[in-house]
């Protein structure tokens, strides 16, 4: 697992990234109330917003890690956006993109990443 400057995270299977948010987004965002994620299709490029999460604090974008074609938007969190709070880093994912460079340049492992929380 990767981890942005903005708080995504990506996993990679082959040329699949599935992407989400941060347990620490999440944390921070509040209760999640709803999730609008990218319909399969779309093209996106890295630092593209590409989907959004409302929560009872505010509404943010979700900026997207990776370059690609999106193939799944989780649909499940048109109906249950709280998973995003449960399971952030699994079932609360936000999309499944057929990665066009898998570079994981720019991005962070989870010491990196744990290390640039604390620096904030």
């Amino acid at each position: 697992m990767h981890f942005s400057k903005d708080h995504e995270w990506v996993r990679f299977d082959g040329d699949i990234a599935t992407v989400g948010i941060s347990k620490h987004a999440a944390d921070a965002l509040g209760d999640v109330v709803f999730v609008e994620t990218p319909e399969a299709g779309k093209t996106v490029s890295k630092g593209d917003s590409f989907a959004v999460v409302e929560s009872v604090k505010a509404a943010s974008d979700v900026y997207a890690p990776v370059s690609g074609e999106v193939i799944e938007g989780n649909a499940a969190l048109a109906t249950a956006p709280e998973t995003v709070n449960a399971d952030p880093e699994g079932e609360g994912w936000f999309a499944k993109i057929r990665v066009s460079d898998a570079s994981t340049g720019g991005l962070m492992d989870r010491a990196a990443y744990d290390a640039f929380l604390t620096s904030l």
